[in-house]
């Protein structure tokens, strides 16, 4: 099995302890390392005089360095293999979705979206598990940098979702969580696995972690609104509302078992 790249630094150690001077570093990278790749297309060696520099302050920080470039390569090249997992996945999704629309059976997939961690969410993240911030520490410490989430119509199809994935020879299941038969404090309910899939390069073979997220169309609802409630307000929440938050999640859960019952009850009617 080949890891995440060939060779994986650690980032350059920075004044600061600070995570966003790390950030700034990582966003920079992510920022230059297509344009260094586009350079590297029509020329080994990269005129340092055609990137735009960074203020004076920074710059004392962030040389522009050979092993700059290096890492922004590494950096970008990573992303790429995640991203690359990512496709996998859908796909995977999107065939299994087809498959089930031509024989003309209720299809368990509402829709999926996609995403992947920025920079700045990894660095926090690897921050706040103690870890150091490198790539390599990155790979081996985070499974949901490449993230999958399955929006279902019913609960019953976030199980069958799940099986049919889980069943296909080349997804190794990493590990799992249901937080639909176990709710989390805050009431969120969600069934998430993480998976390694491979991912063939032209001379290069990589297994990934991917996270997928399972929900119902409900689940998927409150999650988003109490995402977006926590984003404006990253002030410790007042427990009179995370009391409140908590009753809405019942009442929802309450209302996708009843919209589950009546639709099992309607395909009883039309067999």
């Amino acid at each position: 099995m080949h890891q995440l790249p060939l060779e994986l630094p650690t980032l350059p150690v920075l004044p600061s302890k600070t995570y966003h001077k790390k950030f700034y570093y990582l966003s920079f990278v992510t920022f230059f390392s297509k344009f260094c790749f586009m350079s590297m297309e029509t020329s080994e060696t990269i005129d340092n005089s055609t990137l735009p520099s960074l203020p004076e302050k920074e710059s004392a920080l962030l040389p522009i360095t050979n092993d700059f470039y290096k890492t922004a390569f590494q950096f970008q090249q990573i992303m790429m293999i995640y991203e690359s997992a990512i496709k996998q996945i859908e796909t995977k999704l999107s065939i299994l979705s087809k498959e089930i629309n031509v024989s003309k059976k209720r299809n368990p997939i509402q829709n999926v979206k996609t995403r992947i961690k920025t920079p700045e969410s990894i660095v926090q993240k690897l921050e706040k598990k103690n870890h150091p911030v490198s790539f390599d520490s990155m790979i081996n410490n985070l499974n949901d940098i490449a993230g999958v989430r399955v929006v279902c119509p019913y609960i019953s199809d976030i199980y069958s979702v799940k099986d049919m994935l889980l069943k296909q020879p080349d997804i190794t299941l990493i590990s799992e969580n249901d937080y639909i038969e176990c709710p989390k404090t805050s009431g969120y309910r969600s069934y998430h696995i993480v998976v390694e899939v491979p991912v063939y390069l032209s001379k290069t073979e990589h297994h990934v972690k991917v996270e997928i997220q399972l929900r119902t169309i409900a689940m998927d609802f409150w999650a988003s609104l109490e995402h977006q409630l926590h984003y404006k307000n990253p002030e410790e929440v007042p427990e009179s509302i995370r009391r409140e938050l908590f009753r809405v999640a019942e009442t929802i859960a309450m209302t996708d078992r009843e919209m589950e019952e009546i639709a099992f009850e309607l395909q009883a009617l039309e067999n």
